[in-house]
């Protein structure tokens, strides 16, 4: 990984979308709900709520930077936009 986030800045990686219903109906692309829950790949020097690994839901996608480095891509979250830690 080569992004280093700044300050109070998060590199987490979105989980895949779910690609079919509950019942087992196929999903369009443009129906599939955008995740905002992802797993933390590296964090600012400020960010001591959560550590590489975790997995986190965040809120505001709008708010969020998206980066492609090689073939992976990644979103760049404010800490104040995480709103939870999953377990």
């Amino acid at each position: 990984m080569t992004i280093q986030p700044m300050a109070d800045y998060i590199v987490v990686q979105a989980e895949e979308a779910a690609l079919k219903t509950a019942s087992g109906l196929y999903l369009p692309g443009n129906a599939q709900e955008k995740p905002t829950t992802a797993k933390v790949v590296a964090i600012g020097k400020d960010v001591d709520d959560v550590k590489v690994g975790d997995r986190v839901i965040y809120k505001n996608e709008y708010e969020a930077t998206n980066v492609k480095s090689g073939k992976d891509e990644y979103t760049l979250v404010n800490k104040t936009n995480i709103i939870a830690t999953v377990k």
